[in-house]
């Protein structure tokens, strides 16, 4: 195991301005195995910060952080950041609870200059850092590294355009680690780097720019020629000049694993003025074989073996994403309408499984969520059925084209929110928790979660058949349930609920991945006395208005459960139908995520500390049916709870239960 002799001395960047470039070198490889041992253990997105080691260790050597301001885009680049920044010695508890957060946060360091988790707003935070700094009559620079897929992403390019028109001090750096260029072309922009970074290059040109603005009659006419030479020169030799019209002086391509090289160019670069662009070369998971050979894999991913680079989780059960891309495959092999959308997640979404067996029938967009919707409708009122995968998170982006260029038209579109609930190590960008709101008040739209992956494929295999508008489907992130899934699919009635287990005291109504817990729930509450009727909801919207009829004539307390917002979602639907209907003598108790933003943590962990679990539902089920007047059952409540949090650990899987 490596003693970290170097990165053992280096507690803040201001350490790494006493070591030689030999030294760096010799750090570089240190950082990496510091990161690949304790990402193996953790977790995480080790591809992308291994490619950015060598630009990481430049930024911070070059610069004067966190005087200057350094913005990462994502921050799936930024463990090299963190460990350098003062956060070696908490690195282990990286995405664990109550440990240092997967992605840059403001609140965790000083160097952490802007919260982000997802992609393509660094430039347009950068913007907006470059102009306050000039308001304020301030010195610093401000760089920010995006990666080349956050350029797929229509914000990227507002930010350029903007920051090209306003012409301020900004530094962006574009990692590239998917393209290519070829040794002649390199060699040719390396020296026309060494060029236009030479200060007596940019001082003639400076000079020859003051002069003929002194020149009335001929000054503009000479400027516009010298202006259409070097831009000729430079689209000949440089993929830049794209950016160069967007109003940035366009840098590259470097070699991003050459301190030394990259040292040189952003010293010289720090000297400029006006919009920056330096293009990086890199190698996504560079410095570890199975990252480099296989980078879409450990872009994000659980703990491994380092010698073999294999999972340490294995499970027989597969994931809700792997049953989602094999149902999708079945479908699109039956129905010739149905094609699947995604946004740069083909592999976390399951839809890979579909590129694969057809391929003519897939399409990634990037990262590009509101463009994979308007696409998508583009697709439906064509005749086509396009299923758009998309993280629940991820689909926040796309809310206004959801609404009007889906909902307002009733176009079929089928939507499946992917990690929808708590996801855990990601933290709070990541939380998909806000989906069953953002989705049941848009007018036109179906809302569906299964409570395990034989209902999500029926589901999936509903949706399809459903005509008259958009639907959605959510589900969580990681191991299904584990119940065997039917050979044939059952379509199912649209807002029709099920009653799986049947009660006399209390119904708990419960939605998604909160029904199995539910189950739970009214197994502990059986042990108590209390006889508990457990509803598999199946939809958000529409309501199974007949059977909440029902329920309301025959308990006087009803639990609602979600792994979703408590403002606007599920319950609030439930509460909603009752106050509308007069219902006043009804406890009606709404668990699910409360008015906060949920931090990083195991998902099972943090569902325990948000009462979401069997011992959560049932002890709140049991304070409400203690608090209502007309209770059926008189106990000691006292003595109950306790009984519920010891056999709470006890609780046993529910897969086999039938209604």
């Amino acid at each position: 195991m490596a003693d970290f002799e170097l990165l053992k001395k280096v507690d803040s960047p201001a350490d790494l301005k006493n070591l030689a470039i030999p030294d760096l070198a010799r750090l570089a490889h240190e950082l990496r195995e510091f990161m690949i041992q304790n990402v193996s253990e953790t977790g995480g997105h080790l591809a992308p910060s291994l490619g950015a080691v060598e630009l990481t260790l430049a930024l911070h050597y070059v610069f004067e952080t966190p005087k200057d301001k350094i913005v990462w885009d994502v921050g799936h680049q930024a463990y090299g950041h963190k460990i350098l920044t003062g956060r070696r010695d908490r690195f282990h508890t990286l995405r664990q609870y109550g440990g240092i957060s997967g992605f840059v946060k403001p609140d965790e360091s000083e160097y952490d200059t802007f919260g982000v988790g997802h992609a393509s707003t660094g430039i347009s935070a950068g913007l907006g850092m470059a102009c306050a700094r000039d308001h304020q009559g301030q010195d610093h620079k401000v760089v920010v590294v995006v990666g080349d897929g956050a350029l797929s992403c229509g914000l990227s390019f507002e930010g350029l355009n903007n920051a090209g028109a306003l012409g301020k001090d900004l530094i962006v750096i574009l990692n590239d680690n998917e393209m290519s260029i070829s040794r002649n072309v390199g060699a040719l922009s390396r020296y026309l780097t060494d060029v236009i970074t030479a200060p007596l290059y940019n001082r003639i040109k400076a000079d020859i720019w003051e002069l003929t603005g002194r020149m009335r009659r001929i000054g503009r006419r000479v400027r516009s020629a010298v202006s259409r030479l070097d831009q000729g020169l430079k689209a000949f030799v440089v993929p830049g000049i794209f950016f160069e019209r967007l109003g940035f002086r366009y840098i590259g391509p470097v070699d991003g694993h050459n301190l030394s090289r990259l040292i040189h160019v952003l010293t010289e670069v720090r000297k400029f003025h006006g919009p920056i662009l330096v293009h990086v070369l890199t190698k996504k998971g560079k410095g570890y074989k199975y990252a480099e050979e296989d980078a879409p894999r450990f872009h994000g991913l659980g703990p491994f073996d380092v010698q073999t680079g294999k999972s340490k989780k294995k499970s027989q059960v597969p994931s809700y994403s792997q049953v989602f891309g094999e149902t999708v495959v079945n479908i699109v092999s039956k129905n010739p309408k149905v094609v699947g959308i995604t946004a740069a997640m083909s592999i976390g979404t399951g839809l890979v499984q579909l590129a694969d067996a057809f391929p003519d029938r897939f399409y990634d967009v990037g990262i590009a969520e509101g463009h994979a919707v308007t696409f998508a409708a583009g697709l439906a009122i064509s005749g086509m059925r396009p299923i758009v995968a998309i993280y629940s998170t991820f689909l926040q982006r796309a809310y206004d084209m959801i609404v009007h260029d889906v909902a307002i038209q009733r176009l079929p579109v089928i939507f499946a929110l992917d990690r929808a609930g708590i996801v855990g190590d990601d933290g709070p960008t990541h939380q998909g928790v806000f989906d069953l709101t953002y989705m049941r008040h848009i007018p036109n739209m179906v809302v569906m979660a299964p409570k395990d992956e034989d209902e999500l494929q029926d589901m999936l295999w509903t949706a399809v058949a459903y005509e008259k508008g958009p639907i959605s489907v959510r589900y969580p992130r990681g191991t299904a349930v584990g119940v065997p899934r039917k050979s044939e699919p059952e379509i199912l009635p649209i807002g029709k609920a099920e009653v799986l287990r049947s009660g006399k005291d209390v119904a708990l109504v419960a939605i998604g991945s909160m029904v199995y817990p539910a189950l739970d729930a009214a197994d502990l509450l059986d042990q108590q006395g209390v006889s508990a009727e457990v509803v598999n909801a199946r939809f958000a919207k529409p309501l199974d208005e007949e059977l909440l009829l029902d329920l309301a004539d025959r308990f006087k307390t009803i639990v609602t459960v979600e792994e979703n917002a408590l403002q606007g979602g599920f319950g609030s639907a439930v509460a909603e139908f009752y106050v509308d209907r007069g219902y006043t003598g009804l406890r009606l108790v709404r668990l699910g995520v409360p008015d906060e933003f949920i931090e990083q943590g195991e998902r099972k962990l943090l569902l325990h500390m948000l009462g979401l679990d069997g011992e959560g539902i049932a002890k709140r089920a049991l304070e409400a049916l203690g608090e209502a007047e007309q209770a059926t059952h008189k106990f000691d409540l006292r003595r109950v709870l306790g009984l519920v949090s010891r056999n709470g650990q006890a609780v046993k899987a529910h897969a086999g239960h039938q209604s």
